[in-house]
């Protein structure tokens, strides 16, 4: 077998098959692109410049020749394997991967899959990735190497070859040519490897800046007793809505759906009492990282990457927590997601910590989250909420009925006795759609995540009108956009924001702020950073000396 195998691969006619591939693997990762939409056959009708020096390279004799031949082989690789991650990053996040602060989402990443689709499907996906990897390695290793070995016994006519491929690029760009508006003159992935190098370097200088910003807090030695004086008396919850973007409100095919919705929780509020203020915040993230925006929106600070968090958490920065506790409140994090313990706590400056394993849940997960955000919010009566004699409460809350992958979505339940210990949500799991199908049908992903985003909002105004009494002030926002499927091309980083209370002093603080009357900002209203809310919020809340 083996011998005809040998004479097969040497038969003059697979032999030039062969190399005609190795050609083709080499054009096609040189010009490969990084955005999913760009992968057309008319992307593909260009002249990459890089192939000219590619054949200037492998004009040297044979030892060094095989050597330049392996590593270009890996970069390609790389390269392609990069732009392959980019495309994923786009579709989800709406940017591309990072290759030095980005490693940490993998394993949130897998931790979603086995949430979703269960852990044969994550150990399925990782084994199917690691053998493209190997692959595409592999094949653009051997392929420079085949087309070195031709350019090795060819030599002038490589040389000609490589100044044709520079004319006629240098000719195609100074002409502009283009087919449906992509230049023929392509010199992408040279761009793309300066690119990343640059945002390699960016990242590690990114450090030494961030420790000086850590340091520039005009809030940092106000003395306790000053920075939240306005809110004495109140129970502050500040609440994340997971996924809940500008798109919600404004994109053609969710408007219809929440915009009612969101006026009619309004009109609820106003018959129970409640007023309330909206405005837009911009995210430091988009279509995941929640934790980025909470530290962002906690600190002060621009928190658009694990390097920053990292380096955030490890320092004694003044955060909204630490500064509600300094003036003796009840500092609380209620977190259904979490399943494990959270050292970062300490950093915030929590007394407590509420999550999936001390809530009492007894019902079925939906997906990703852990328990529905209707029993989350009954629960808080239970373990602080409605507890007798218990000091002014400040509680961080995030939602995540919300949370990609949109389905099942929990029933929500107009008796909320009947919540319980969560049994009654059994059924609900059991008959609602699951990712896979859903997912099997892009075209239902919006309605679906339109749908929870109507859930999640509906639970948390409703807790407020039945069991929120005369001190609350309740501070509820997204955290970032859901990823493009459902907001759309695009989209921005905005998310909505909103405060509820029946203070009508709280709400006299904020006027300045411009914010728009009831659940719905309007597209004129303000946008901030969301880094700029935590000083906004001292400055408006604490006294006078403390704003100055």
């Amino acid at each position: 077998m083996k011998p005809f195998v040998r004479r097969l691969f040497a038969h003059p006619a697979t032999a030039r098959t062969l190399t005609v591939l190795a050609g083709f693997i080499v054009f096609a990762a040189l010009i490969f692109p990084n955005v999913l939409e760009r992968l057309t056959p008319l992307g593909f009708l260009r002249i990459p410049v890089e192939g000219a020096f590619l054949i200037a390279l492998l004009l040297v004799p044979p030892r060094p020749r095989r050597i330049a031949g392996i590593v270009v082989g890996v970069l390609l690789g790389l390269l392609v394997v990069e732009k392959c991650l980019d495309m994923g990053f786009f579709a989800e996040l709406n940017r591309p991967f990072d290759p030095v602060l980005d490693w940490v989402l993998f394993d949130d990443a897998y931790h979603f899959v086995v949430d979703s689709y269960g852990k044969g499907a994550a150990i399925g996906a990782i084994a199917a990735i690691v053998a493209l990897v190997a692959v595409v390695l592999a094949l653009t290793i051997w392929a420079v190497l085949r087309i070195g070995a031709l350019i090795g016994r060819n030599q002038r006519r490589s040389l000609i070859a490589a100044g044709g491929i520079a004319v006629a690029w240098a000719a195609s760009f100074a002409l502009g040519l283009s087919i449906a508006a992509v230049p023929i003159a392509a010199r992408s992935t040279a761009t793309y490897a300066w690119d990343r190098a640059h945002q390699a370097q960016a990242g590690f200088r990114d450090s030494a800046e961030f420790a000086k910003e850590v340091k520039q807090d005009a809030f940092a030695n106000v003395p306790a007793g000053q920075l939240l004086t306005a809110l004495k008396g109140k129970d502050v919850i500040f609440t994340f809505v997971e996924s809940y973007g500008r798109s919600a409100i404004e994109h053609p095919q969710l408007a219809p759906m929440v915009d009612p919705v969101l006026d009619q929780l309004t009109g609820r509020l106003t018959t129970a009492g409640f007023q309330s203020r909206s405005g837009w915040l911009t995210s430091p993230t988009f279509g995941g990282g929640s934790w980025l925006a909470h530290s962002t929106f906690e600190s002060g600070l621009w928190i658009n990457n694990q390097q920053r968090y990292r380096n955030l958490v490890s320092s004694n920065r003044l955060t909204l927590t630490r500064a509600f506790h300094g003036e003796d409140f009840r500092t609380v994090s209620v977190m259904p997601g979490a399943t494990s313990a959270w050292p970062e706590a300490a950093f915030y400056g929590y007394d407590q910590v509420w999550d999936s394993r001390n809530l009492g849940y007894r019902g079925p997960k939906f997906s990703w989250a852990p328990m529905p955000d209707q029993y989350t919010l009954k629960q808080l009566n239970t373990v602080e909420y409605k507890k007798p004699d218990r000091k002014n409460l400040m509680i961080e809350m995030p939602l995540v009925s919300s949370h990609t992958p949109w389905a099942p979505i929990p029933t929500y339940l107009d008796d909320w006795d009947q919540i319980g210990d969560g049994s009654v949500y059994a059924p609900m799991a059991a008959d609602g759609k699951k990712p896979k199908a859903l997912w099997a049908d892009p075209v239902q992903v919006r309605p679906e995540y339109g749908k929870s985003i109507v859930y999640s909002v509906t639970s948390l105004v409703n807790w407020i009108t039945k069991y929120g009494d005369d001190n609350l002030v309740m501070v509820f926002l997204g955290d970032h956009q859901p990823s493009p499927i459902a907001s759309g091309a695009g989209a921005s980083h905005d998310v909505p924001i909103s405060i509820v209370t029946k203070d009508r002093a709280v709400l006299e603080r904020i006027t300045d702020w411009q914010w728009a009357e009831g659940l719905r900002p309007h597209g004129d209203t303000p946008v901030w950073p969301m880094n700029a809310f935590r000083d906004r919020f001292f400055t408006a809340f604490g006294t006078k000396a403390a704003a100055s």
